[in-house]
């Protein structure tokens, strides 16, 4: 999947919590940062005005 986002992280998911329709996702930054975001499960790129990640 190409994406056209202009800053990449590396990052450690630590949960996933699936329902029947969103999906709750954590992603360790680094020791002291932790993004978590719900999302639709049919989801491909999440993005918000700070934010875009993608699951291939």
């Amino acid at each position: 999947m190409q994406l056209s986002a202009q800053n990449v992280f590396a990052c450690r998911i630590t949960t996933l919590k699936l329902g029947s329709v969103e999906a709750e996702i954590s992603l360790e930054l680094s020791p002291v940062v932790v993004l978590t975001s719900v999302i639709t499960r049919t989801s491909a790129v999440i993005k918000a005005s700070d934010v875009m990640l993608a699951v291939e």
